[in-house]
């Protein structure tokens, strides 16, 4: 099956007219493959039909390097010139062909299965777009919008300050607003005392149950037992205690008294069972 030619590749030769005169680079011997005057002239010429070094170079079949090497002899300068002319005019060139390409659109083949079956004509816009903004671009790019600019490192160190900063004072904001709203709904000191001597009552009532049961559930011999020895805990107590107050009144002296008992005469009555216990029996002060 033939292959159509590629319109993106196809080009039209350069008029003769329009191809840049210059001198050619002189060389001391010439050789096969080498750069004659007229190898300079078919590569000018190339590069006035494609625009490109490395497009021209692949149709001369040499490598890049070594034009390179003649564009930089010391007696090259028109040589130089000629290139860059050829390469302007193969520019415009190309421009020429992507205008037209954009107006008048590519014929592009339609296959099915495997077959051509006709063409179809294929516009782009985005590249008519293109070259309407860079060949008038007081028309056309006025609208269009720029490119976003990348901050520098000294933008980028403010808008970070900046963010910071307003963190901080949001942070601050709503500290103060939770202080508020803490305080507002603060108990008196009226009310916390309220709630503590509640707290202390209910400790009360507990332990007072509690030793009740405990107490009705000792047995009658137990409860002797424990109004025996309280009775004398309550007399050894006493006697303690006036041992003490004669020790300390041979020490400094004699304490005035109100109808004062000696310690030997006073008479210690055993205290009635207790039946109710309360918070500093328990240790409560």
């Amino acid at each position: 099956m033939p292959r159509k030619a590629n319109p993106r590749t196809a080009r039209l030769p350069v008029p003769a007219g329009q191809i840049p005169d210059f001198t050619p680079v002189p060389r001391q011997r010439m050789r096969n493959g080498g750069w004659s005057a007229a190898r300079q002239r078919e590569f000018i010429e190339l590069l006035a039909e494609t625009g490109s070094v490395r497009a021209a170079c692949r149709r001369l079949g040499v490598g890049e390097h070594h034009i390179y090497k003649l564009r930089r002899h010391p007696e090259a300068e028109s040589f130089r010139k000629a290139w860059e002319a050829a390469l302007d005019l193969g520019i415009a060139r190309i421009e020429d062909v992507a205008m037209d390409r954009a107006l008048n659109g590519v014929e592009e083949p339609v296959y099915h299965a495997g077959e051509i079956v006709g063409t179809r004509r294929v516009y782009n816009d985005r590249l008519l777009m293109f070259l309407l903004k860079n060949r008038a671009p007081s028309r056309f790019a006025a609208d269009a919008r720029p490119s976003p600019r990348k901050p520098d490192a000294i933008e980028t160190m403010q808008e970070k300050r900046r963010a910071k900063q307003l963190r901080r004072k949001l942070k601050a904001e709503i500290r103060a607003e939770m202080e508020a709203e803490a305080e507002a709904n603060a108990p008196s000191p009226q009310e916390i005392r309220a709630s503590i001597d509640a707290k202390i009552e209910g400790l009360r009532r507990a332990a007072e149950y509690r030793r009740k049961q405990e107490w009705e559930a000792l047995s009658e011999d137990t409860r002797e037992a424990w109004e025996r020895y309280d009775a004398l805990k309550t007399r050894d107590m006493g006697r303690i205690a006036a041992e003490e107050e004669a020790r300390r009144t041979l020490l400094e002296g004699p304490r005035e008294q109100v109808n004062a008992v000696p310690p030997e005469e006073k008479v210690v009555e055993p205290k009635p069972p207790k039946t109710v216990w309360s918070l500093k029996d328990d240790g409560w002060e």
